[in-house]
């Protein structure tokens, strides 16, 4: 595409710009409490279509579809009595639903793929809730990264992949969670956890849909891959390797010295990216519990060691 993308600053006058930005139908990357979306008008076909070009993401993956409060999202989308556990005391941090489409609807079609659902979500970050306000309306946004690239969680992760690709990134530092969201759907009224992630799921309030295509965002199966290969579960590593400690094992660099699953969740996305500035072209993982984050750090780490 060839723009200049500017980096505008976390206060009133970036927000204002950065709203500017997505009336006009332009591509913005912003910080969630997860990790930074690339937004667009999710109402502007032109505009969603952009945001397939610069990730190069497949046009049969849909996107999550963010709004400024609850209210709006039960204007968007038909909530079954199922979700309403989940948004007891308002709409949780992390977290992505998705929802039989309401109709008539102002959503563009690409953004469902073709889908009669919608994945919808409120972040909970304060400046992602005031670019959304500034922009007053719903905006798509998957991860401002390219297609099954690592997730973005600073500003300057973003531009490394889509510099020159989009218009903006509102610079709101390191998010604070590290790990997307977590995808929930409904199967009739039944909770099923689409894809695990920053919001943590009770086992006795919704199971792991089955594997059956893509039918909502996150289900791809080779994902949030840096340019290394990655194994998993090493205790050790070879000699060409980088290694990733937890807990114990110390490695060249740790995810958590001291095994706290929330601070390794954060870090995971940013040590791949630090992978890739070195030119590391072997990775080696310690092994992570799979209980709790651990769970979506494995899912994670999955998907990235997968062949491609």
């Amino acid at each position: 595409m060839g723009e200049r993308t500017e980096i505008l600053t976390a206060d009133k006058r970036g927000v204002a710009r950065a709203a500017a930005l997505l009336r006009e139908g332009r591509l913005v990357a912003f910080p969630t409490e997860t990790v930074y979306g690339l937004g667009a008008d999710a109402r502007n076909g032109d505009a969603v279509a952009g945001v397939f070009e610069a990730k190069g993401r497949p046009s049969f993956n849909p996107l999550i579809v963010h709004v400024a409060t609850a209210e709006f999202a039960r204007e968007i989308g038909v909530f079954p009595k199922g979700a309403e556990p989940f948004l007891e005391g308002g709409w949780p941090s992390g977290l992505t639903l998705v929802v039989p489409l309401r109709q008539p609807s102002p959503i563009a079609s690409l953004v469902m793929a073709g889908q009669p659902t919608v994945a919808l979500r409120v972040p909970v970050l304060p400046l992602a809730r005031e670019l959304l306000e500034a922009f007053g309306g719903p905006v798509a946004a998957p991860s401002a990264n390219p297609s099954g690239r690592v997730s973005p969680t600073t500003a300057a992760h973003v531009g490394s992949g889509l510099e020159g690709r989009i218009s903006a990134v509102l610079d709101g530092g390191q998010t604070p969670a590290g790990l997307e969201s977590t995808i929930i759907g409904f199967q009739v009224d039944e909770p099923v956890v689409f894809r695990e992630g920053a919001f943590p799921v009770r086992e006795d309030l919704a199971r792991l849909a089955p594997k059956a295509g893509v039918t909502a965002p996150g289900q791809l199966a080779t994902h949030y891959a840096p340019l290394g290969r990655v194994r998993m579960n090493a205790e050790s590593a070879e000699t060409s390797e980088w290694h990733l400690g937890f807990g114990d094992v110390a490695g060249d660099v740790s995810l958590s010295s001291s095994g706290d699953l929330r601070e390794a969740a954060a870090a995971l996305f940013s040590r791949l990216h630090e992978a890739d500035a070195r030119g590391e072209t072997q990775i080696a993982v310690a092994p992570i519990p799979d209980v709790g984050l651990g769970r979506a750090i494995n899912d994670r780490l999955r998907r990235a060691a997968a062949p491609r």
